[in-house]
Formats: C-alpha cells, sequence, structure tokens
C-alpha cells in the first residue's frame, strides 16, 4: 500500500507572505494596464536579426530594426516557398517494410534503421525551406547622429513605433502590417516641416528585376529557388508606393527619393502566384497591385488615422479576449532587453504576462483564417536557407505552435492549421498506400507548403504517427466548441488515420499486442540499441489510444459508421498499456531501455501526461508519479520548445514552483555579452525564443504553459489555480477558455480565488475544483461533488486507459484531494455564474475589478 501525502495549497499557500509582491487592491485598481504592461520597448536600435521586431498580418511578416540612418525593415510572404508543387513519395518503402520489421523483431536494430534510411526516407526532396521576401531600406544619411532614441512595439495595438531626434527635430516612424488592408504601412513624420529627406529603395538576397511602375511607385519582381531537384515556381513581385506631403517626391535607379517633405506615408504590397499546395496558377503582380490599389483608396479617402485605427481594431478583436496581472514591480519601467537580462536574479511578474501576451501576438500575428499555419518561425525568416527549412516539423513543433489556440481564445487562428491538417489527409494518401499498402493517409515527421508526406531526414524519417497527433487537434477543438457542424467536417480526417492503423498495426511477437512497426520515440536512440528505429514505442500507443478513442466519441455523436465501431474498439483493447520501468520511471519503450541519465531534449512518452490526458493523479495516480520521476530523472536543462514543453508538463504535475523555475530558465538572455548567441538557449532582445536559433514554439508553449499553471480542465473538471507558484500570490486573468464552452475570469489573493465569473457558452454541468472552497453564493445553485462521481457534461467524458503494467515494486507517495473543493454547477447556455466574496475577506473582491466579457 503507498503512503498517502494530503494535497492541499493552503498549507504553502501561507509561505506566499514572504514575497514582496503588490496587494490584490492593487490590481482591482484599474481595469486596464499600466501604458508599458504591453509594450516590449528599447532605448537603442537593433544590431541583429534577433533584435528587430516582428509584425504580421499571418500573410505579411516585417521586422523592424529601427535604426536611424540606414533602416532595415526585413520582409517575409507567407507563401514565398521554394520548389513547386510534389511529393517526395520513396516507392521503396513497400516492398522493403517486412524485411525492415523483421530486422527489428530479430533484434538488427541498425540493420533495420540503415534500410529504413534508404527505403523509407526520400532519396530525393527532403522538404523545400520558406525564402526571405527581401528588405525595405530606409537611408536618412544626415542621421548618424542622434539623441534621445525610442523604439518600442505596442502589444496592444499591434504598432512598432521609433522616435530619436537629430539637432532640434524629433523623427517618428509607425510601422505596422494591416490586416485591414493587407500591406505594410510606414508613416515618417518630422516636429518640423520641410524636414524629411531620404531615399527608400527594395532588396532581396537572390536575384531580382527592377522596373518603375509609375512616378511613386517600384516595383521588384523575385523568382523562388529551385532545391534538392525541385525546380522554383513561386513569383514574388512586391510594390512600394511613396506618398508625401510637402517636399518633392522623384525616381532613380530602381530607389524612392523623397527631398524636404512634412510627412511621408509608404505602402509595400507583397504577393506571389501561389494558390494552394497544388495550384500556382494566379498572377503574382495583378495580386499585388489590387492588394496596393484597394489600399491607396482606403488611405486617401480616411487618412492615415482611420486606417491605422481599423487595422487595430480588428487585431484587438483577437487580442483583447484574454487579460493577465500578475502583479507590478518597478522593474516595469525598465528597457525590455534589461528586463530579459535581468528575469531570473529578481522578480518582474509583468515580464512573466507580457511573455504570456507575446505569445498571443505572435499566434494572431502569424495566423490568420485562409492563411498558412504558422511554421518553424512562425512567419518572421531572414535567410534563403533557414534553420530546419523553417518547415512543419510534426513530432511537436507545429502542434505546439497551437496549444495556445484554444484556452487564450484564439480559435480562428487554430483555422490554418486545422487546414493544412486537411490537405496532408488528401496528399497523405499517396504515402499510405504507396509506401505502406494501406488505406486511409498518413505522414511521417515533417512537411511543407506543398504539403510533402514522405519521410525526410534519414534516420528521423522512420515515423509513421504524425497523423495521430494532428487528429488529436481536430478534437480537441471541438470540445472547446461543441461545434458538431466543425465535427462532421473533420471526422472524415480522423476517420482515414484510423484505416490506415487498421492496416499498418501488427501483432508484437509475444504480448499479442498490436503495435506501430516500424517508429522510434522522436528524436530518442535508447543506449541498448543505439538506433532510433523501433516498434511499440509508448508514444505511439498513447496517440493511437486518443487517435481511436476520439475517433469512437465522434462518430457516436455524430451517429455515423456504427457498424465499424466494434472493430475499432477491438483494437483499442489490443494497444499496449503503460508501463512503469524498473527505475519507477514512465517506459518510454515497448521494452524497458530507459537510462536514467538520459537528458534527451524529446520526452515524447510523455504526451500522454501533456498535451494528452491519460496521466492523471485522481485516475492513474501510479503513471502520474512513475510521469513525474521520468520528469526528475530527464532534469530542467534544456533549451527552447524542450524547455517550455516542460512547463506544460510540471503544470500538468501540479508544481507550479518547479514550472516558474523553468520560466526563469526561459526568460534569459540569449545573446553573450559579446554579442553572440549562446548554445544554452533562452531569450532574444526582442523576446523571440531562442533553441537556438530562434525557434517560435517556445514562445507559444509558454503562452500555453502559464495558462496551465492557472486553469485546467482536461481532468474531468474546471480545476482552479492548479499549479500557481509562491511568485504569483495575487493575481487576475479574464478570458481563458476551457473545454465545453466555459470562458473563465478569476482574481486571487493569497493564492485564494476570491473572485470568479464563468461564462457559458453551451450550458451543461459544470464541474469545480480548487484548492479551498470558492466564495459563497446564492443566486444559483451548486451542489458538492465527488471524485468518485462522474461528470455528467459531456465534453468531460474520460476515456478509460488499462492498468499500467509495474516493473518495479517500489510504491510512491500519491497526491490526496481531500481536502480540495470539488463542486457542480449546472449551468445554462449564454449566462453568467458569479462568485464574489466580501470585501472583508480579501480586497480583490470589489466589483470594479472584474471585466465584464461580451465574446
Amino acid at each position: 500500500m503507498s503512503k498517502t501525502v494530503q494535497f492541499s495549497l493552503l498549507s504553502f499557500r501561507g509561505a506566499l507572505s514572504v514575497v514582496s509582491l503588490v496587494s490584490c487592491i492593487a490590481l482591482a485598481s484599474s481595469a486596464e494596464p499600466a501604458t508599458t504592461a504591453l509594450k516590449l520597448w528599447y532605448s537603442q536600435p537593433a544590431a541583429l536579426w534577433e533584435e528587430a521586431l516582428p509584425l504580421g498580418n499571418g500573410r505579411l511578416g516585417a521586422m523592424v530594426y529601427g535604426k536611424p540612418a540606414d533602416e532595415t525593415i526585413q520582409l517575409n510572404e507567407n507563401t514565398f516557398w521554394a520548389g513547386g508543387p510534389h511529393n517526395n513519395i520513396n516507392t521503396a518503402a513497400l516492398s522493403s517494410l517486412p524485411e525492415i520489421r523483421r530486422l527489428i523483431t530479430t533484434g538488427d536494430y541498425a540493420g533495420a534503421e540503415a534500410l529504413a534510411a534508404k527505403s523509407i526516407t526520400s532519396q530525393g526532396a527532403n522538404g523545400m525551406p520558406y525564402q526571405s521576401a527581401g528588405n525595405l531600406h530606409l537611408e536618412f544619411p544626415a542621421h548618424t547622429q542622434y539623441q534621445n532614441y525610442y523604439r518600442d512595439l505596442d502589444l496592444a495595438n499591434a504598432v512598432a513605433t521609433t522616435r530619436y531626434q537629430v539637432a532640434d527635430v524629433v523623427y517618428s516612424r509607425e510601422v505596422f502590417t494591416s490586416l485591414a488592408d493587407q500591406v505594410v504601412v510606414v508613416k515618417l513624420t518630422a516636429s518640423k516641416p520641410g524636414k524629411l529627406s531620404f531615399k527608400a529603395y527594395l532588396s532581396h538576397p537572390s536575384k531580382a528585376v527592377f522596373s518603375q511602375q509609375n512616378a511613386n511607385t517600384v516595383l521588384m519582381q523575385v523568382q523562388a529557388n529551385d532545391h534538392e531537384g525541385i525546380k522554383g515556381q513561386l513569383q514574388l513581385a512586391s510594390l512600394l508606393y511613396a506618398q508625401h506631403s510637402g517636399g518633392h517626391l522623384s525616381q532613380t535607379n530602381q530607389q524612392l527619393e523623397v527631398q524636404n517633405a512634412d510627412s511621408v506615408l509608404l505602402l509595400l504590397s507583397m504577393a506571389t502566384n501561389f494558390v494552394s499546395y497544388q495550384d500556382i496558377s494566379a498572377n503574382a503582380l495583378s495580386r499585388a497591385q489590387e492588394y496596393l490599389a484597394k489600399a491607396q483608396q482606403q488611405f486617401q479617402h480616411q487618412q492615415y488615422p482611420a486606417r491605422k485605427l481599423a487595422h487595430s481594431k480588428v487585431y484587438k478583436h483577437y487580442f483583447d479576449r484574454v487579460t493577465l496581472d500578475l502583479g507590478h514591480s518597478e522593474f516595469s519601467a525598465e528597457p525590455t532587453d534589461q528586463r530579459i537580462r535581468l528575469f531570473a536574479q529578481r522578480h518582474d511578474p509583468e515580464l512573466a504576462s507580457l511573455y504570456f501576451q507575446f505569445g498571443r501576438y505572435l499566434l494572431i500575428s502569424s495566423s490568420q483564417p485562409g492563411g498558412q499555419p504558422a511554421n518553424l518561425q512562425g512567419l518572421w525568416n531572414h535567410r534563403q536557407d533557414p534553420p530546419w527549412d523553417s518547415k512543419y516539423t510534426l513530432n511537436i513543433n507545429a502542434q505546439m505552435n497551437y496549444w495556445p489556440a484554444e484556452v487564450t481564445q484564439l480559435t480562428e487562428l487554430h483555422q490554418p492549421f486545422i487546414q493544412m491538417i486537411k490537405e496532408l489527409a488528401v496528399t497523405g494518401q499517396q504515402s499510405a498506400k504507396t509506401m505502406y499498402g494501406a488505406r486511409g493517409w498518413m505522414a511521417h515527421h515533417n512537411t511543407d507548403i506543398w504539403r510533402i508526406t514522405g519521410g525526410v531526414d534519414y534516420s528521423w524519417g522512420s515515423w509513421p504517427t504524425s497523423n495521430a497527433w494532428l487528429s488529436q487537434h481536430l478534437w480537441q477543438k471541438y470540445l472547446y466548441s461543441g461545434d458538431k457542424t466543425y465535427l462532421a467536417e473533420v471526422y472524415p480526417v480522423m476517420k482515414a488515420a484510423v484505416q490506415f492503423f487498421e492496416d499498418f498495426l501488427i501483432e508484437s511477437p509475444d504480448k499479442q499486442w498490436l503495435i506501430v512497426s516500424p517508429s522510434m520515440s522522436p528524436e530518442n536512440a535508447p543506449k541498448a540499441t543505439g538506433t532510433k528505429i523501433a516498434a511499440g514505442v509508448t508514444m505511439d500507443n498513447q496517440l493511437l489510444f486518443d487517435l481511436f478513442s476520439n475517433t469512437l466519441a465522434a462518430a457516436t455523436i455524430l451517429n455515423q459508421d456504427q457498424n465499424l465501431l466494434p472493430g475499432w474498439q477491438q483494437i483499442l483493447s489490443r494497444l499496449p498499456p503503460m508501463q512503469i520501468g524498473q527505475h519507477h520511471q514512465l517506459q518510454e519503450w515497448l521494452q524497458d531501455w530507459d537510462d536514467p541519465q538520459d537528458k534527451h531534449r524529446h520526452i515524447s512518452h510523455l504526451y500522454g501526461l501533456y498535451p494528452g490526458n491519460q496521466i492523471s493523479p485522481l485516475r492513474s495516480p501510479e503513471l502520474f508519479n512513475a510521469a513525474k520521476v521520468t520528469m526528475e530523472q530527464r532534469g530542467d536543462p534544456s533549451t527552447g520548445w524542450s524547455m517550455n514543453w516542460k512547463i506544460n508538463l510540471w503544470a500538468r504535475l501540479l508544481d507550479g514552483d518547479r514550472a516558474f523555475k523553468l520560466m526563469r530558465e526561459q526568460i534569459k538572455p540569449a545573446l553573450t555579452a559579446d554579442g553572440k548567441i549562446s548554445e544554452s538557449g533562452g531569450t532574444y532582445p526582442n523576446m523571440f525564443d531562442a533553441h537556438p536559433p530562434f525557434q517560435i514554439d517556445g514562445n507559444f508553449g509558454f503562452t500555453s504553459g502559464l495558462a496551465e499553471m492557472l486553469a485546467q480542465s482536461h481532468d474531468g473538471a474546471v480545476h482552479l489555480l492548479p499549479a500557481l507558484p509562491q511568485e504569483w500570490p495575487n493575481g487576475r486573468v479574464t478570458g481563458l477558455m476551457m473545454r465545453g464552452g466555459f470562458v473563465l475570469d478569476m482574481s486571487w489573493h493569497n493564492g485564494q480565488v476570491c473572485r470568479l465569473k464563468i461564462h457559458s457558452r453551451l450550458g451543461g454541468n459544470l464541474r469545480l475544483r480548487s484548492a479551498s472552497p470558492l466564495p459563497a453564493v446564492t443566486a444559483f445553485k451548486l451542489y458538492q461533488a465527488s471524485d468518485n462521481s462522474t461528470n455528467s457534461n459531456p465534453f468531460y467524458q474520460q476515456a478509460q486507459i488499462k492498468a499500467p503494467l509495474k516493473h518495479t515494486n517500489k510504491n510512491l507517495p500519491q497526491l490526496s484531494f481531500s481536502s480540495s473543493s470539488l463542486i457542480d454547477v449546472p449551468t445554462e447556455a449564454g449566462k453568467d455564474y458569479l462568485w464574489n466574496c466580501k470585501k472583508t475577506e480579501a480586497p480583490c473582491c470589489d466589483k470594479a475589478e472584474m471585466t465584464q466579457h461580451t465574446q
């Protein structure tokens, strides 16, 4: 019998008083953040790309350096990739598959991996790189000597500002990538008339062709690169237009030259001939001209302030849905790069809030409905040969980009990723049939804008399970929205993924389990074999458990394919259970191969803890402890996406202080004192995540991790403050989305919820868990609940996992929730439910403190 440790957050909340933080009274004093609370700002220009400030409207990206004399704005257009329509199928896979499986079964893993590298992974194209769209240059020769410099990125409005003084004139530049007008906008002003003189021109690292469109417009055209035998078939057209007030405008040698103007408006339009992954028949120049003509008409008709407001209004429609206040400190007035440099050494809760909101800003900026999903660098890339081609890595990174989408109310921005999954379900039929002789669809661990589904990168390529992980996003999106029309649209994709595994799974030689072979536990190689290739790995088993369970549930909801359900249930019952190994760890492989000294960045077998929900302190406490042992063995040191995945995992392990420790590790400078990029990861001055180099998944993982620390809804209830660190005893969050359509606004004081509002979009039972009792209510009924009872809300139903196999006799202490509060509230769709303590009990109960929600 294992020893039980009482789970009571109240006991450790008392220690919070030793931390010097603002009280909940201060949190309640204003519904709006302080002036600098949502700004990244700096007292010097960017010298490196990793110091420039990112702007984006999902389609167009811009990195603003803010240099007075020779400004650079690096550009991207999200469909400008190398190559053209193709798939990278290796037709040798099908004939080699039996031999690869035989070699794995006999223990010749090196032979199996060598054969798979030749016959499964592509021997030609391994994915096309995302390309830079070039640069916009602004040259001010007279501005080499300046003072009173300032630049910022305003997350509240998605506008970047540069301001400085030369002699007695203050110069200002505002830049935004208009969500309303689909152009890059640059507004230049001076504090005195006739003082703006500069040159503006475009450049590109590849060969570009320039021409004059008219007196105030220049055109740059570029052909995408050939790559790995695939001819570059995309054309990029960029139009730079200038409108000046006062002074004179001329054009010479593909440059626009302004002399003695009062103010200048630059509009930059970009477009390609890309229509879809299989259609590149558009006219890039005609598209760019159309975008520019519409923008010119809008700006001339309504003028600049109105168009800037129109852009910010579209942006704020998404951004303003969630607010976060973790407290204040005197450091909030310092430049952002200095705060990043010192975050690990002092208490700066506003920087953690800013980092959270920066992740949401990046998703809004890089993933808009109808466009491409955020890639490995989101939208921003200044190279022709970016790291890992800036593709979509499907064994963690692409999925991680969208972890914040639902919980932080950016559900529309999930759409490009959902669309990509639908497209992979089409191209993936070729890889399923040609490579594996199977029905349905599948993809390996990487894809690009052309939706390739073959294996890439040799020993990394033999992982056939991305379709299962991608299908989890389809289902999870439904759990937040309850939209059955949407579910009916994506159900065929889920069903086709199930069909692939109906044909692909084989029986294990000893246990008669159904397993995936060949595969791997991305991207780790056990010391026992020295190779990545394996069969029946834990992550695959977890992924297939979710795929089959979720597809069964979807079919039942939609009343479809009832004749197929018994067969799917039979396969589900034959999947291997999770196992607890000899070192008390969650086994990564089918065999007990784990090395307690293994510090690999990938922790793939913890998918079942997060983002999955198969490992629970309530439903599977032994696995919960085994997952914690694995986390301890892997250790905290890591970089980029791995560091931020661990933040989410520690939040699911209900250890907020450990999660916050990793946040301190994440928000540390990625540039060394001499300006070089550190190999130990961290955060660049512009707040981009450093893997290194820059990968955007770490930014998104931080945002989802912080949300998981404040509220969780995966384990049968909405769990309030499940992993609150001692650093944040008082705070407020509004707008977090929980499964089942519950929108959560919450304030806490001394670690206890003192005000709570739940808006129920769908109705149904609301089960709430908290470490301490919630304030009393009289306006509606609530009922005490028990962990032994099932939540009647269908969005909180839990698929039953198998009991784990144990290969250790050690029993670890289990968490107890006996002192926590668990209540049920029957809710009606469209209604609010409010808990509000008395002012004498906690100062954050001022009614003015809680904002209203209209979403």
